[in-house]
């Protein structure tokens, strides 16, 4: 697959990925990625370490981003924030609550599968987590590391997916507010990977009047019959086509390389057009 020259969502270390910020934006631009954001989960503290590592690739844009999770009934949604003003000191501390909140959530996942039999050390949890917001995929990986299971595709299909034994609901925000905070710091939401969303039409509506604008088309393992179903339903609500590789750098069949999407330029350039016209630094 020929690498788009975006990817609008990727993960470092300051969440749930592998790689430091500086090592991610290297990867991408070695792979031909000239357009990227940093989304991590309910953190923006990689940030300035991005901007930093930018200095060295002058034709690379860095868009600051964020992705935060939501919960509907039966079901979980994730929304990216792209172009936010991250400095935003009120922005700040609601992420650090949420990310508080993670925390709890966390421990008590461990608890749970400590009583399923399938113990993992809070420790090496925190350990595999570093200096980021503690996620699922670091239970994941200390799941795989103690024998438990072979694969960190396989903790969530057994434990930790939302109907899991072993899952913690989150404190609640609907999609609707998180667009909301998104927008109150003049970030641009985009819906994230969709395709199994059992009530998508019905909740887009919902979203927009929020303030979304785009929603993720080329995303992953998607494959071209359900971009070009989602691609139909963007097209019908007027939302830009997005999407990116959600990398995380764990390994998997569903996993993707930076830029390993076939996103094209144009829904990107309607992206970048839009945050210039809000006066967004990074898109000029």
């Amino acid at each position: 697959m020929m690498t788009s020259r975006a990817d609008l969502h990727t993960h470092s270390t300051f969440s749930d990925g592998v790689l430091s910020p500086t090592e991610l934006i290297d990867l991408a631009y070695r792979r031909g990625v000239r357009i990227m954001a940093l989304t991590d989960h309910d953190t923006i503290e990689g940030l300035p370490e991005a901007f930093a590592t930018t200095a060295r690739y002058p034709d690379l844009t860095l868009i600051p981003g964020v992705e935060i999770s939501t919960d509907v009934p039966g079901s979980e949604v994730h929304v990216l924030g792209h172009f936010i003003d991250w400095q935003d000191q009120e922005f700040q501390r609601r992420l650090l609550h949420m990310r508080q909140s993670r925390l709890g959530r966390a421990r008590k996942m461990v608890d749970k599968l400590a009583a399923l039999g399938k113990p993992v050390s809070w420790e090496r949890v925190q350990s595999l987590a570093s200096e980021g917001a503690i996620g699922r995929p670091h239970i994941a990986r200390a799941l795989v590391e103690a024998g438990h299971i072979a694969s960190v595709n396989e903790a969530f299909d057994l434990y930790l997916s939302r109907n899991g034994p072993a899952y913690v609901e989150r404190e609640r925000l609907t999609p609707a507010q998180v667009v909301e905070i998104i927008a109150a710091v003049n970030g641009l939401a985009t819906l994230a990977h969709p395709r199994d969303l059992g009530q998508l039409e019905e909740l887009l509506p919902q979203l927009m009047t929020a303030g979304l604008i785009g929603m993720e088309v080329y995303y992953q393992d998607y494959s071209p019959e359900e971009v070009e179903r989602l691609r139909a339903v963007a097209d019908r609500f007027a939302l830009i086509p997005l999407g990116g590789s959600d990398y995380h750098g764990m390994g998997g069949p569903q996993q993707r390389e930076p830029g390993d999407i076939p996103l094209p330029d144009e829904p990107v350039e309607r992206l970048l057009a839009l945050a210039r016209e809000r006066g967004a630094p990074q898109a000029l």
